[in-house]
């Protein structure tokens, strides 16, 4: 079997409620890890910020490099 590194893009629509689209636009960039809201309740009371929904749009892979033989 032979292992490849694949260079791989996601693209989600994040609902988000904030108090301007600024705030909400970084809330979204910095607290959303691999399909999921990374953010603490700390992060959440402090910020005044909620994700409510993370919905995958799109899976690419854009290349694939072999690595490895066995």
């Amino acid at each position: 079997m032979k292992t490849y590194q694949v260079v791989l893009t996601k693209s989600y629509v994040v609902t988000v409620n904030a108090k301007t689209k600024e705030k909400a636009k970084r809330f979204a960039e910095f607290y959303t890890g691999d399909i999921q809201d990374i953010s603490t309740d700390e992060n959440r009371k402090k910020l005044n910020f909620s994700i409510e929904e993370i919905d995958t749009r799109i899976n690419e892979s854009l290349e694939a490099e072999e690595i490895k033989d066995d």
